[in-house]
């Protein structure tokens, strides 16, 4: 039974059934006429996703770390120079991700929790004369911390700066659930996956590419063979795929984009933004707190919770699966034991949610954590009652 229940992590996400059933289809030719008819609408539909018009939709059968790896591999040659900062887990990862393929990283340190420093970005910029940082890489949405940071002021630092350099962001839990704007902030390389917001299986990399990170692959020399830019998007061309495809992936991301689209973007990003906010009135109610510093930096697909001194955040994460079979995320990195993760995203709705916040609040007391059975759920429920779709207030 335990399968009926929900998973509270950030990814991968709770799959709709019509979204299991549109994978679930027979081997078919991926050379033959219909998987032309299946690819390219799926590619040009990606696009609205992304919000890009003139970026070019590239695929791997991978995850989004498979993603990371085709951005630098075909755009970067050894030895350039890279700017990141680490505020998370998955900044930390793409670090070590650059660092291995013989990058030359320069890191920006700051404390987890806070966001992607456009200020400290504008400073390095502007001192780099010669222009030799070749690309800024930058996390959307912390997936370890709860973070969303604003990526319009980096590209406004990179503009400001008159700074060639490429801007390469990962969204891999913020893309097709929070407003992404490739076209807008000047993303040169944008990085997701069918996990998460798409509410797939895991297995397709989804990369947002555009014209000048293309051109960057002809003198690119970091090697690369399976991550091809050039050797996709020439067979994708044509209607087709330089290897063997994840062709029931493909089939998924058809129902996915159909009903993203359906409901409609802004839509999709309202309903992701009031699920968000009641989980943060429970967290409030429970006299807790979020790892992110200032509500600007809110994240509404994933809530990271410190937990009071004293308490292991892991053991509570693991009580709650073992009660009650339900997955919520542990801590990350500097997080793990100090801060447990609610994800809210992909497949959810607001009574979704409110079933995550009860168990949460039960394994909290079966621990005797110093918080009130119910106050939780209780903020939500009102906040959740007396607001529409879009958060706003209801008409008396």
């Amino acid at each position: 039974m335990n399968n009926q229940n929900p998973v509270f992590i950030p990814g991968p996400t709770n799959i709709p059934d019509r979204l299991r059933h549109a994978m679930a289809v027979q081997t078919t030719d991926h050379r033959a006429p219909d998987f032309v008819e299946l690819l390219k609408p799926v590619l040009e539909d990606t696009k609205k996703v992304f919000k890009t018009t003139t970026g070019t939709v590239i695929t791997f059968p991978a995850s989004g770390t498979g993603g990371w790896e085709a951005a630098i591999t075909n755009t970067l040659s050894a030895g350039d120079k890279v700017l990141i900062a680490r505020y998370g887990m998955f900044s930390h990862r793409w670090i070590d991700l650059c660092q291995r393929h013989k990058l030359d990283v320069e890191v920006i340190e700051c404390e987890w929790g806070s966001g992607a420093p456009a200020d400290l970005f504008a400073e390095r910029l502007n001192a780099d004369k010669a222009h030799e940082i070749k690309a800024l890489l930058v996390t959307h949405n912390e997936t370890a911390t709860g973070v969303k940071s604003d990526i319009g002021a980096v590209r406004f630092a990179l503009d400001a700066a008159n700074h060639p350099a490429l801007l390469f962001v990962d969204c891999v839990s913020s893309l097709a659930s929070i407003d992404f704007r490739m076209d807008e902030w000047g993303v040169d390389v944008a990085v997701s996956g069918s996990q998460k917001g798409f509410m797939l299986a895991t297995g397709m990399a989804i990369l947002g590419v555009s014209e000048k990170a293309l051109a960057a692959a002809d003198a690119a020399d970091l090697p690369r063979t399976f991550f091809d830019f050039r050797d996709m998007a020439q067979s994708n061309a044509s209607g087709g795929f330089p290897y063997t495809p994840p062709l029931q992936l493909f089939h998924g991301m058809r129902a996915s984009l159909d009903m993203l689209l359906g409901e409609g973007l802004e839509n999709v990003f309202a309903r992701h933004h009031r699920i968000a906010e009641g989980v943060r009135a429970a967290v409030g109610a429970w006299g807790l707190s979020l790892c992110a510093k200032t509500p600007d930096l809110y994240s509404d697909t994933v809530s990271a919770i410190y937990v009071p001194q004293g308490f292991d955040s892991n053991t509570l994460v693991n009580h709650a699966f073992d009660a009650y079979d339900v997955s919520f995320g542990v801590g990350l990195g500097e997080m793990s034991g100090k801060a447990f993760r609610i994800g809210h995203l992909g497949s959810l709705s607001d009574v979704m949610a409110l079933s995550g916040l009860a168990t949460i609040e039960m394994a909290m007391a079966d621990l005797n954590y110093p918080v009130e059975i119910g106050s939780g759920v209780a903020a939500a429920q009102e906040y959740y009652r007396k607001t529409n779709a879009f958060g706003l207030k209801k008409a008396a």
